[in-house]
């Protein structure tokens, strides 16, 4: 499933008296000229870096945009299971209190210091138990964290005083046993209580200063987008939840467990989510600068019931018509970087959507009814 030009390399670093495992993916632009941005994935409970690679398929997502990701591993407890201390949660670690977030930390100054890695734009992510780790990264690391985007996780810390806000993504399902959406004991192997994810997400909006909470986007009957806006640094916290899957990475591929969600990926939303910000609060919402013919338009879900989003930079017109060439949608719009449609009374197939943007560029997709 990876690309055969792309570059991955296991390593381990000197910490706290033993050595720290990690797996590292450049992407075949590397060329060390230029910083690129860093993803830090986190494997759950029971996993590791090269599990998590191809669960969450983001070394593919990598090599077709353009950045690093460092799979770091937590430490083997009982029967060599990793896990990491985050807070409450989970196993080994949390109850040995390993230094986890000094982990991350040093092994960003080893990177830094060996790679060209933007250190304005390093963002977390990760999956169940490192999920929990990247909400624990946004409250102990923020003056290093630009943004995370925790999946299928919740967090359990005591106290969370970050020195910076930081903006959220986080994806969940509906169907998550292990980590319930509404909370309490999960299924799993820690007996840990989950907090309500709604709980944790007003927490953060109330650190982040968030002026619009809990603003519903988009429910249909495949999954539910809230946001909340208007917050410190024009950042936002945002939460997927979907009506499929399971205790996955939605879009990913199935590792033991649940099947993933299909009626998102998260490696795309979280991306185009992780490009809005950097550690610079006075460049938030606006995209990294590339050239406007080669930033990706996006629509969620594809096949889709009918209602979708389109998500790009600066959308002023959309129509869509069907395969015989007839008119279903024409709206002119303010330069927008959304937007919500419903065709979900028109009959199943083929849909082309012709998208132009604010510089006069056009853009032609093809979406399925279902």
């Amino acid at each position: 499933m990876l690309c055969n030009n792309s570059y991955g390399q296991y390593d381990s670093i000197s910490f706290a008296g033993s050595y720290r495992t990690y797996q590292l993916h450049l992407p075949p632009n590397y060329d060390g000229t230029q910083e690129l941005p860093l993803i830090i994935a986190m494997h759950g409970g029971f996993g590791n870096g090269a599990q998590l690679e191809i669960q969450s398929q983001l070394s593919v997502k990598a090599d077709e945009e353009g950045f690093i990701v460092l799979y770091p591993e937590g430490v083997p407890g009982f029967l060599g299971i990793r896990t990491w201390n985050a807070g409450a949660c989970c196993g080994y670690a949390s109850d040995n209190n390993v230094d986890d977030v000094g982990f991350i930390s040093a092994l960003l100054d080893s990177l830094i210091g060996s790679y060209s890695i933007d250190t304005l734009r390093v963002y977390a992510t990760g999956m169940s138990n490192g999920g929990f780790m990247s909400y624990r990264l946004a409250c102990d690391l923020s003056n290093r964290i630009a943004a995370i985007a925790p999946v299928a996780a919740s967090m359990t810390l005591n106290e969370c005083s970050p020195s910076n806000e930081v903006p959220i993504i986080h994806f969940h399902s509906y169907l998550d046993s292990n980590v319930p959406y509404d909370g309490g004991v999960g299924s799993g192997f820690s007996s840990h209580h989950n907090p309500p994810i709604d709980s944790i997400l007003n927490v953060w909006a109330s650190l982040n200063n968030c002026q619009i909470t809990n603003d519903t986007l988009l429910d249909s009957g495949e999954y539910t987008h809230v946001v909340w806006n208007n917050c410190d640094c024009s950042y936002a916290i945002e939460y997927y939840i979907t009506m499929d899957g399971g205790h996955s990475w939605p879009g990913g591929q199935s590792v033991l467990g649940d099947l993933p969600s299909e009626y998102i990926n998260a490696n795309d939303l979280m991306w185009y989510f992780f490009q809005q910000y950097t550690l610079e609060c006075e460049q938030a919402l606006e995209l990294i600068e590339t050239p406007i013919e080669k930033q990706k338009v996006k629509i969620y879900p594809n096949p889709t019931s009918g209602k979708f989003i389109i998500v790009g930079k600066k959308l002023s017109h959309v129509t869509i018509f069907n395969s015989s060439g007839e008119l279903y949608f024409d709206m002119e719009l303010h330069p927008s970087d959304m937007l919500n449609i419903d065709l979900s009374e028109e009959n199943p197939g083929p849909y082309f959507v012709k998208i132009t943007f604010d510089e006069g560029i056009e853009e032609v997709l093809k979406i399925i009814l279902k």
